[in-house]
């Protein structure tokens, strides 16, 4: 059910940062019991349009009425107060405590004597009833990102917003997982809550939302209903004229000697999933695809292969050097690179700025200083597309997009003879997911060997030549990407071997 008069209404929203502007003249409206899609190439302004509107930046211009209410001068604090709930792209959870503990944190419902049994019943109650099922007992740090994003859901549905953002909700979770959430959604829609929607997945947001509106370099280009879209037309206002959207090389692959060898893996559980003997190869010149509902062992695959966490048992071998308990920084100069998951806090340093996150991950030999260093950035911006005034920028400035390429650029630069990339395409839009498919395949032309660890299955088969599925810690299948049928796949995903 809608009303007349719009819950939000955002006018004439400015936004600079030096002598970017960031939000030009924007306007926005969100009715009760309506799903808005709030579309845009990473950097195009949507992200910091809702910070603008949960209180963490101030406008330069412009005003927000909220539910009759004029919203000025507000903190996060006070727009939950006022009935906005936001989940971030990147998680806000505090990882060492418990699901539980994240929940109440800061929720007066919670009691000054913490009402730890009725709150945990909430949660079990409530993940039961939208899909959402996680422990309340569960420590956030043990739990896989697709996991932790539900606790995110959980909290702000139980604080009751009535107008509730959300930042790429849907960028790790499986498919099944995925429909569960869009119908969280429509229920949240039928019971009068307003929803915007940031998502890159063009398909979700046809599937879900009522209106979109695309942002291009901060000014919106297009607002129509959901009706009188397709994913093609979305496409075109995201990217503008001239700029199709990336897309992957189609040549085959030409595999050499194994660069990467994983025999008979098996490592400690961080979430309930062990590893189970894994054993693969991977050839120079190739791409092994890594797909599976996540929490399925992902996690403890890449870290292990990284040297962030040290196996149980089996042998790890890069060219030949075993390196099953060699350092990161050994493996490193073995020529192992790593994009994982968590880029705000694993990949990346965001205080620092773009030049010295470039830096980073280089030994003495090359490490530049001063002005070889700006140098050096500012080229890396050049080749990898990363849009920020300059390379002493700080990284938590940028978009997610941007961050990542970052990474991307750091990791790919060093000509690493193998890559584990970890869901190196979350939260981002079209033509910068597609921009870092084709570096991936530019890496594999040239001679690595790449683990490419995804839950989207077809950007698992968009970008590789063999396909292996991860199901409770073992590999239920592999297969090429010639001979890939979607239905054996899904039945490996939910662990069925016929």
């Amino acid at each position: 059910m809608t009303t007349a008069t719009p819950m939000l209404q955002m006018r004439g929203i400015v936004r600079r940062f030096g002598t970017l502007t960031a939000l030009d003249a924007v306007d926005l409206d969100v009715r009760a019991g309506q799903i808005v899609g709030l579309l845009g190439e990473n950097g195009s302004g949507k992200s910091t349009l809702m910070r603008i509107l949960f209180g963490m930046l101030r406008p330069d211009a412009g005003g927000i009425v909220f539910k009759g209410g004029e919203l000025s001068g507000h903190t996060p604090a006070l727009a939950m107060q006022a009935g906005l709930g936001m989940i971030h792209q990147h998680f806000t959870l505090v990882e060492a405590m418990t699901v539980l503990e994240n929940v109440m944190l800061g929720w007066p419902r919670a009691g000054r004597v913490l009402r730890r049994r009725e709150i945990g019943r909430m949660i079990v109650e409530t993940g039961a009833r939208y899909g959402l099922d996680v422990d309340p007992g569960a420590r956030v740090r043990d739990l896989p990102l697709g996991r932790r994003q539900r606790v995110e859901i959980l909290k702000a549905i139980l604080r009751g917003a009535d107008l509730l953002i959300l930042d790429e909700p849907t960028s790790n979770l499986a498919p099944a997982e995925v429909e569960g959430l869009l119908g969280v959604l429509r229920r949240l829609r039928r019971d009068g809550t307003g929803i915007v929607l940031i998502s890159h997945k063009l398909p979700e947001v046809l599937a879900v939302c009522d209106d979109v509106v695309v942002l291009r370099a901060g000014r919106v280009v297009a607002q129509l209903p959901v009706a009188a879209a397709t994913r093609a037309s979305l496409a075109a206002a995201m990217l503008g004229p001239g700029r199709p959207e990336a897309t992957v090389p189609a040549g085959p692959a030409s595999p050499g000697a194994v660069r990467l060898s994983v025999q008979d893996l098996h490592g400690g559980a961080r979430g309930g999933i062990a590893l189970r003997g894994l054993t693969f190869d991977i050839r120079a010149g190739e791409v092994l695809g890594v797909a599976g509902v996540d929490g399925n062992g992902q996690i403890e695959l890449v870290d292990s292969l990284a040297g962030l966490q040290r196996p149980a048992a089996g042998r790890i071998t890069l060219d030949g050097r075993d390196v099953t308990l060699a350092s990161v920084t050994a493996r490193l100069r073995a020529g192992l690179a790593f994009c994982p998951a968590d880029r705000a806090h694993t990949a990346l340093v965001r205080a620092m700025s773009i030049a010295e996150n470039l830096a980073l991950r280089q030994d003495g030999r090359t490490q530049r200083q001063g002005g070889r260093l700006a140098r050096h950035a500012t080229r890396l911006m050049r080749d990898y597309d990363i849009r920020a005034p300059g390379p002493q920028v700080a990284a938590a400035t940028l978009s997610g997009g941007n961050q990542q390429k970052i990474v991307l650029a750091r990791e790919i630069e060093r000509a690493p003879g193998v890559l584990v990339a970890h869901q190196p395409t979350w939260g981002l839009d079209p033509g910068a997911a597609g921009f870092v498919l084709q570096q991936v395949a530019r890496l594999r032309d040239a001679g690595a060997a790449i683990l490419y660890v995804a839950s989207d299955l077809d950007e698992v088969l968009s970008v590789s030549d063999r396909i292996a599925v991860l199901f409770a810690g073992g590999i239920a299948g592999i297969t090429s990407r010639a001979d890939a049928r979607l239905d054996q796949l899904g039945l490996w995903m939910a662990g069925g071997s016929a």
